[in-house]
């Protein structure tokens, strides 16, 4: 059986890419659906709900069909499965305001939340207090009053610049979400923190950068700590930037070349995974450049770049 919970992580702690399969929207949330998926030769499944239907019952017997189909080939429970949420990272006070949004995606089990048009620090540091629970405490600002502190009326100050302030996700939703980890509830609240900022999280977090705003901040947004991975959104960066209502493809504008190497120089300053498209003609080019999170939902794809990381079997 596999080490970890989470197979995205375990890979991407070995240096290896990982290798997604599921769209921004209109994806089949029903036990049958799940059971169907979870032979998927993907590393993660992706549910996106910020255009998606927000549909928290069709999650819940989503995952219990993925447990039900597991183990996977890897020996994992499940395969690991991250959510869009919808409310956008534009600023701290939108996130707090929808706080609960990720903490009714992650008490269905998933393994972990992408936040969408990220555009302030402030915004997502927010966003992995709201994933954390208030006993994890690496990352958090060490000057921050106490507990007790705190409970006597001492004010707790906005934490240092990359810092984090203490976790605001309650208990109550281990209950369901540490079955569908395989693990008891107290286990589950102990591995249910951000990796890579703590080794043994099963959690993985990551961002969007995809409006002007975003791109302009994104080293300080980069550098909160929490995230595992990153990418540059080229879909709505090229609406906002440049009125463009097809997708780009690569090569882009100089425009946004100039943007997705700012993002992309970002995460490797702060040791985030790049996630970026590719294709089976693009794969190999954009692993030794460094990209380690594969969108395109293509099996073709993802053999050739397993195959040129020399990835060792299975899947």
């Amino acid at each position: 059986m596999a080490g970890r919970i989470n197979r995205a992580i375990e890979l991407l702690a070995q240096g290896q890419a990982v290798y997604y399969a599921g769209h921004h929207t209109g994806h089949l949330l029903t036990a049958a659906q799940g059971r169907a998926d979870g032979g998927t030769w993907a590393d993660y499944i992706n549910i996106g709900m910020e255009h998606g239907a927000f549909d928290l019952a069709g999650l819940a017997e989503y995952m219990r069909g993925l447990v039900d189909a597991g183990p996977t080939r890897s020996g994992h429970r499940t395969p690991a499965v991250i959510v869009e949420a919808p409310v956008n990272g534009t600023d701290e006070a939108t996130v707090r305001h929808n706080a609960w949004q990720f903490r009714q995606i992650l008490g269905r089990g998933v393994h972990g939340v992408l936040l969408c048009q990220a555009e302030s620090a402030d915004a997502v540091r927010a966003f992995v207090e709201a994933c954390r629970y208030p006993h994890q405490r690496l990352g958090v600002d060490p000057a921050l009053p106490s507990p007790l502190a705190r409970m006597r009326g001492t004010p707790a100050p906005r934490p240092a610049p990359g810092q984090l302030g203490v976790g605001t996700r309650g208990r109550g939703s281990e209950a369901t979400a540490a079955p569908v980890w395989g693990l008891s509830e107290e286990a589950y609240m102990r591995r249910c923190d951000p990796w890579p900022l703590n080794p043994e999280g099963e959690l993985l977090l990551g961002v969007k950068i995809e409006s002007p705003e975003g791109v302009a901040r994104c080293e300080q947004i980069l550098a909160v700590p929490g995230l595992g991975f990153a990418e540059l959104g080229p879909g709505d960066l090229g609406l906002a930037l440049l009125g463009l209502l097809d997708v780009p493809r690569q090569p882009y504008p100089p425009e946004m070349q100039q943007a997705r190497a700012r993002v992309f120089a970002a995460c490797r300053a702060n040791g985030l995974a790049f996630l970026e498209a590719c294709t089976p003609e693009t794969i190999v080019a954009r692993l030794d450049e460094g990209g380690r999170v594969i969108a395109g939902g293509s099996e073709e794809t993802a053999r050739i770049g397993r195959a040129h990381q020399r990835r060792a079997m299975p899947a």
